[in-house]
């Protein structure tokens, strides 16, 4: 499958690749990591129908530009902020899924841009989080860098596996693995991970009951990532949220059981009340 975001968007002298589809009203799609927006396709095919969706490729990730520089949360709510502006939103409906989810909370409560509604995935919101395999990166991150290819290949493949209850189909499993490979590509993989660190969740955590706009939390019950009991803690403290989990599906339920997913979120972003 050809996945092609045509549209680009200048943030820092770096490319940010996005697309918008449909029509109605405005709602952000926010992917995580490894992924890019090819993995929230589903979603965006289904919510299009009655929302006029915008969605892009995290700095460092899927076709934007891949630097050599700082690609972590602690600036992606800064691109989310710019592109808000040159979208010319104003209180969009907002979906993010595993780091998409932080960048939506840290845009909300860092950078104080309001949504009518926020949809969270499997977000990676409440510290600590991070595999072995993250901190092992972190700390080796140039050794990393410098496998040969095809055991980085083998290394992104086995990673991406874990997210998902169920095998992905191949050419899923290799459209989502593309973007990490070649040279580029691979200093990427290993980059984004190295940057990753909890205390960018811990900066905005203590806010979350701040937050009164409705907030739908969906989670993949056999997620191995980050346990379902997370979503639960996380409802807890955002007073105006629901929480629902998806069964046989894990971190990755946007491509193992994205039907679910949308008949919570279709009736979600249409109600007046939750």
């Amino acid at each position: 499958m050809t996945w092609k975001l045509s549209k680009t968007c200048q943030f820092q002298g770096h490319a940010i690749k996005y697309e918008v589809k449909g029509s109605g009203p405005a709602l952000v799609m926010i992917h995580g990591t490894p992924w890019s927006s090819y993995n929230l396709r589903h979603l965006i095919d289904g919510l299009s129908k009655t929302h006029t969706v915008y969605f892009y490729d995290l700095l460092g990730y899927g076709q934007s530009s891949k630097p050599d520089s700082n690609v972590s949360l602690g600036i992606q709510n800064e691109v989310l902020n710019h592109l808000l502006d040159v979208w010319g939103l104003n209180e969009p409906a907002i979906l993010g899924h595993d780091f998409g989810g932080s960048t939506v909370l840290r845009t909300h409560l860092l950078n104080h841009r309001e949504f009518s509604k926020i949809v969270l995935i499997n977000p990676v919101a409440l510290s600590p989080w991070g595999s072995p395999f993250f901190k092992h990166v972190n700390l080796y991150e140039e050794a990393f860098a410098g496998i040969p290819d095809y055991i980085h290949e083998a290394v992104v493949r086995a990673y991406i596996a874990t997210a998902a209850f169920k095998p992905l189909a191949s050419n899923v499993e290799n459209v989502t693995v593309a973007p990490w490979l070649g040279e580029i590509g691979k200093a990427a993989f290993y980059r984004q991970i190295a940057q990753a660190k909890s205390s960018y969740t811990e900066e905005v955590q203590a806010r979350y009951p701040e937050i009164s706009v409705p907030v739908l939390i969906l989670w993949g019950e056999e997620d191995v990532w980050i346990p379902a009991e997370k979503g639960a803690d996380l409802h807890q403290l955002i007073s105006s949220s629901v929480y629902q989990t998806v069964p046989h599906a894990g971190h990755l339920v946007i491509e193992e059981n994205p039907e679910s997913l949308l008949n919570f979120i279709s009736p979600f972003l249409k109600s007046e009340v939750t």
